[in-house]
């Protein structure tokens, strides 16, 4: 009886772990190529990076507080701001996000591919690069 109990515990926690990651949508990566003060405009940077959005990525609500130039360079990706259209992404497509934009929709359709694009962000220095939002 002991190792029965010992079995569906076991069993229970393996689930519930199953569950939780099943509820969980992967995140984003940003990789950072470059960060540069921009001297004609005090208190801001540019940056450039890289996004990969690894299948069944969905990020939560955001916002950047800068504006935010995205080409999306492989895969696809669908993309929202509050009140505006949902947008379906295609590889050499770009899109823009102003500083008062909340993101609402961050994801990549595909359960088999990755999306991967480059970003060129001017933000205020210091601040983070994504605030998220409880819509």
């Amino acid at each position: 009886m002991p190792k029965l109990l010992a079995y569906a515990g076991a069993t229970l926690v393996l689930l519930t772990a199953l569950s939780i990651a099943a509820q969980t949508a992967p995140r984003s990566i940003r990789h950072v190529f470059m960060e540069k003060d921009l001297s004609d405009f005090p208190g801001r940077e540019a940056v450039v990076y890289q996004v990969t959005y690894p299948p069944g990525t969905s990020n939560p609500p955001h916002r950047h507080d800068g504006h935010v130039f995205l080409h999306l360079l492989e895969g696809e990706l669908q993309v929202q701001v509050k009140g505006g259209e949902l947008v379906t992404l295609a590889p050499g497509e770009t899109y823009y996000e102003s500083p008062t934009d909340v993101h609402v929709v961050s994801r990549n359709p595909s359960a088999t591919a990755p999306a991967r694009a480059m970003v060129f962000m001017i933000h205020i220095k210091g601040a983070p690069m994504t605030r998220p939002v409880n819509e």
